[in-house]
């Protein structure tokens, strides 16, 4: 049975972990669908591992549409996630609602994400009031990781661990179905996920959040650098890739490939007949 947006919340009443991976492509949901995995987010991390760009920022509401509608294409029956990105939402109501609305209408996705705290609070209540889900995300938020400085682990002192306990809860009254919490102490993740009646989304925040999430690219073994400490490697992809390519360089060089068994035949009469045409026109 599909997972659907009631089932966050009865997930959370039944202590059932929740499954979500990021995918950007027709063939990574389609892998996804196909294992079973609760929720698809369609992440602005496309913008590092699929785009080659260096920060998540890069990337335009366009290219996320179009990225999310081949994602719903390769999995029709999985709760699809469209992540809002950079400058999308930030500025107004208007913004926020018309964004959400086009992963909505132009990309097939049942809910959307958003990044930051209480000052997006609003944000979360005008697109939800709109008839769209919302999934918070608070802790590290990439979008804004220049502003806390850098890429690095968040609530790191009571004052700002108790502030993001706040956040979360101003966040699921202004509507948000789900929050995740990304790169905080897992002590502080455990005080949220208790605190809150909307399930809470682990990404490098411990094992006592309601559910977790991880880059496609990351868990398969096919990013770029060195993972981010919290990422377990469930297969080399990235290594098996690129073996395969060097078999099949080295094949067509050696003239190895195609062999016989890989060649379109055509009849020895018909063959006979194009020799000898050919041979007549010299």
């Amino acid at each position: 049975m599909k997972f659907s947006i009631p089932d966050f919340t009865r997930h959370k009443a039944e202590r059932l972990p929740i499954v979500m991976v990021t995918a950007y492509d027709h063939p990574s949901a389609r892998f996804a669908e196909q294992a079973g995995v609760d929720v698809i987010l369609v992440g602005d991390s496309a913008a590092n591992v699929v785009l080659g760009l260096d920060r998540t920022n890069a990337i335009t509401m366009n290219t996320m549409v179009v990225l999310a509608a081949a994602a719903r294409r390769g999995a029709p029956e999985t709760l699809l996630v469209g992540d809002l990105p950079f400058l999308t939402f930030q500025a107004c109501d208007e913004d926020a609602v018309r964004n959400a609305g086009r992963f909505v209408a132009e990309a097939g996705c049942d809910a959307v994400k958003l990044e930051g705290g209480r000052a997006m609070a609003r944000r979360v209540r005008a697109i939800t009031d709109a008839g769209i889900p919302v999934i918070g995300h608070v802790g590290l938020t990439p979008q804004s990781a220049t502003q806390l400085g850098g890429m690095r682990m968040q609530a790191r002192t009571h004052e700002s661990a108790l502030a993001l306990i706040d956040d979360a809860r101003i966040l699921q009254d202004a509507g948000a179905v789900a929050i995740v919490l990304e790169a905080i102490p897992a002590p502080i993740a455990a005080a949220v996920t208790t605190r809150l009646d909307i399930p809470t989304i682990g990404i490098g925040a411990g094992a006592a959040c309601d559910g977790q999430v991880l880059v496609y690219h990351d868990l398969l073994g096919l990013g770029a650098g060195t993972p981010p400490s919290f990422v377990r490697r469930y297969a080399a992809l990235g290594e098996a890739t690129r073996d395969a390519l060097a078999h099949y360089a080295a094949d067509v060089r050696e003239r190895r490939y195609p062999s016989a068994d890989e060649t379109y035949r055509m009849s020895a009469t018909e063959l006979a007949a194009f020799e000898q045409d050919l041979a007549a026109r010299g």
